[in-house]
């Protein structure tokens, strides 16, 4: 039995990623690495940066405004803005603030949600909770991040991975029988140091010292995230598919967080899905983090590769250490 009393689902998806593409032929000039071995470990080809004066609530709104746009919605029609990113434009105001700014949404609530790679499928289910509530008719999910500025650039143990660009999703009511039908998200903080950013918060304030420590950006002990990816992202969806009264074979397409394609699929294996039923895009703009499931649902829908009644799943994993994943059927 579903959680949900109304059909809730997504009704219109948008994506914008930066033109500046970043190759591992690249990266082979800034750092001791090689276009072979990432590939190898990763199966990323190249990212996307976004250049100087371009921020999170730029891109977001970018991607906002597709959204809208194959919602057939305008901005006044939006209730609440909620914005999953871990590269914020600043601490205060939030990024969904400035994208209501930006989009003319006066009538939009605004907040931002932390849950890192996790972040844009919490922030589905939130927004679906807030229409199940009444609270809410029209919900703008967008996933944004700007990875590149927090990583730290002589580290090829990071910088490899992670890339910049935003997707969006405004999630409403649907026809029944259709939208989301099981989900399932959870967190173990006893891994957070795994994956972290030391130095930003009020813990370890930013300073001159602790940048050039290298303590503002990035730290991840890969194995320990590796491990905990390969646990997480099949038994997510498993518990999503109970919830929803579907088996396994039901499910018609994957969308996962796009982290490293040896995990994509292990996850694939465990929940018997052919390759032509996972979507992946790691290869062309790596790890976007909260944006990565954003894009890739937006690049499939466009590509007509989800059709309606199709039965979907998308999982995530990321810092906290978080999980989180949804099945609906498409609308």
């Amino acid at each position: 039995m579903t959680m949900l009393n109304k059909p809730v689902g997504i009704i219109g998806t948008g994506s914008y990623v930066p033109e500046k593409v970043l190759t591992n032929a690249d990266l082979e000039t800034m750092v001791d690495t090689s276009d072979a071995w990432i590939q190898e470990r990763t199966g990323i080809k190249e990212r996307r940066i976004a250049p100087e004066g371009v921020n999170a609530s730029d891109m977001a709104t970018e991607a906002a405004k597709k959204a809208l746009e194959a919602a057939k919605l305008t901005a006044e029609d939006i209730d609440c803005i909620i914005v999953a990113t871990l590269t914020g434009d600043m601490a205060i105001p939030s990024t969904a603030c400035l994208v209501q700014a930006n989009l003319g949404a006066t009538k939009a609530a605004a907040f931002d949600l932390s849950a890192a790679c996790s972040g844009y499928v919490y922030s589905l289910i939130t927004a679906s909770s807030y229409i199940n509530a009444g609270l809410f008719k029209n919900v703008l999910v967008i996933g944004v991040e700007v990875l590149s500025r927090v990583v730290n650039w002589e580290d090829r143990n990071t910088c490899v991975l992670f890339g910049d660009g935003a997707g969006a999703a405004v999630v409403s009511t649907v026809e029944a029988g259709y939208g989301m039908l099981g989900m399932d998200m959870g967190a173990d903080g006893s891994g957070g140091m795994h994956l972290c950013i030391p130095s930003g918060g009020t813990a370890l304030p930013p300073t001159t010292e602790r940048r050039e420590e290298g303590l503002t950006f990035i730290h991840m002990n890969g194995q320990e995230v590796y491990k905990f990816a390969v646990k997480t992202m099949g038994k997510t969806v498993l518990k999503a598919l109970e919830m929803a009264n579907m088996k396994v074979d039901e499910l018609d397409f994957f969308i996962p967080h796009q982290a490293n394609t040896r995990i994509i699929k292990s996850a694939a294996d465990r929940l018997h899905l052919t390759e032509d039923k996972v979507f992946i895009n790691l290869p062309k703009y790596g790890n976007t983090s909260a944006a990565s499931i954003a894009i890739a649902l937006d690049e499939a829908v466009r590509a007509g590769q989800l059709q309606k009644g199709d039965n979907l799943a998308v999982a995530g994993f990321g810092a906290g250490l978080t999980w989180a994943s949804l099945v609906m059927k498409w609308c």
